[in-house]
């Protein structure tokens, strides 16, 4: 039993970092394998002015406090998962200076996946069976 215990304090945990990035703010959310929070680190929390929490700048140094706090906890490689606002035609500004600065940070990215909801169909337009007439 104590055997276990040593080769799992060796390896390390696995966690998921889970990356929101709009145009208007970046937000690294780091759980555990079981979806307990770990740390999560907002734009805003790193700057105070509202234009920059998109920034990739501030997207890098709150990607390095989210790693600093899950390197305490005992995390050394992570899941990433990306998402940007639905619909939007592309991932943020600080989506991708994220991703490196947890790496830099010292934690083992296992794999890198975009969870970006798409619509698919959705209400039915307005206009009727013919449509708006002008």
């Amino acid at each position: 039993m104590a055997e276990e215990q040593e080769k799992q304090e060796k390896k390390g945990l696995i966690g998921i970092a889970h990356i929101y990035t709009s145009f208007n703010n970046t937000i690294i959310h780091i759980t555990d394998l079981a979806g307990n929070t770990v740390s999560r680190v907002a734009g805003g929390m790193i700057t105070k002015h509202d234009r920059l929490k998109a920034n990739p700048t501030v997207a890098m140094f709150s990607a390095k406090r989210a790693a600093e706090q899950a390197k305490d906890a005992g995390i050394t490689s992570v899941y990433v998962r990306i998402k940007a606002k639905t619909g939007a035609p592309s991932l943020g500004p600080g989506a991708h200076a994220a991703v490196k600065s947890l790496a830099r940070e010292g934690l083992k990215i296992i794999n890198i996946v975009d969870v970006t909801r798409t619509p698919r169909g959705g209400p039915k337009p307005k206009g009727g069976k013919r449509g708006r007439r002008v």
